[in-house]
C-alpha cells in the first residue's frame, strides 16, 4: 500500500482587522505591523488559493456571555459593517475565497472544517496569540489537524500576553508546533 505525499499547507490568516491594528482601538496589538509583514511573505509562498482570511464579527446573542463581554467593552458593541471590522489593507487580497466570519474567538468550526478537511496541516497567523489565535489553534489540534503556529507572524494584545499564549501552545506537541516564518519559507 503506497502512501500519497502530504497535501500542501492552508495558510490560516486570523482576524487581521482594523480593530485589532490600529493603534488607537482599545484591542490594539503593538505587533501587528510586524506580524502583518510576515503574513504577506508566508501568503506570497503560499498563494491565494491555499490562504484562508478570518474576521470576528460582533454577532453573538447578547443574551448569552457575549452580552456580559459587550457590555465590558462597549467601544466594539457596533453594527458588523462598522470600519472597525474592517479588513486591513492589502488582507483580502491574500486570499481566492471569501472571509471566514464567525462571531466566537476561535474560527475552527463547520466552515473552516469544510474547506481545508480533515487532518488538514494549517499554519496559522494573525491576531490576538492570546485570544482568537490560541483557541482556533487548540480547536484545530483536537479535530485532527496539524497545526503549526508561526509565531513572528502572529500578534498579542501585549508582549507579555503572547508570551504566555505561546508558551501554552507548545505544551501540545506534536499536533501543535512553534515556528517563524524564516523557519517554513524557502
Amino acid at each position: 500500500m503506497s502512501s500519497s505525499p502530504p497535501a500542501a499547507p492552508w495558510l490560516l490568516v486570523i482576524d487581521p482587522q482594523r480593530i485589532f491594528a490600529d493603534p488607537s482601538s482599545d484591542w490594539a496589538a503593538p505587533t501587528f505591523p510586524a506580524a502583518k509583514t510576515q503574513i504577506q511573505r508566508l501568503a506570497a509562498a503560499i498563494g491565494p488559493q491555499r490562504t484562508l482570511v478570518t474576521r470576528w464579527l460582533p454577532t453573538a446573542d447578547r443574551s448569552t456571555s457575549w452580552g456580559d463581554y459587550f457590555a465590558a467593552w462597549p467601544f466594539a458593541d457596533v453594527p458588523a459593517d462598522d470600519p472597525l471590522y474592517a479588513l486591513v489593507d492589502g488582507a483580502e487580497q491574500l486570499s481566492d475565497r471569501p472571509t471566514i466570519d464567525e462571531p466566537t474567538f476561535g474560527k475552527w468550526g463547520p466552515q473552516l472544517a469544510g474547506i481545508v478537511g480533515a487532518g488538514a496541516e494549517l499554519l496559522v497567523t494573525g491576531v490576538s496569540t492570546d485570544c482568537c489565535v490560541i483557541t482556533t489553534v487548540l480547536a484545530a489540534a483536537d479535530a485532527g489537524c496539524r497545526v503549526t503556529v508561526v509565531t513572528d507572524a502572529c500578534a498579542a494584545s501585549t508582549p507579555e500576553n503572547g508570551a504566555a499564549a505561546l508558551h501554552t501552545l507548545g505544551l501540545f506537541p506534536p499536533q501543535v508546533r512553534l515556528a517563524r516564518a524564516a523557519d517554513l519559507l524557502p
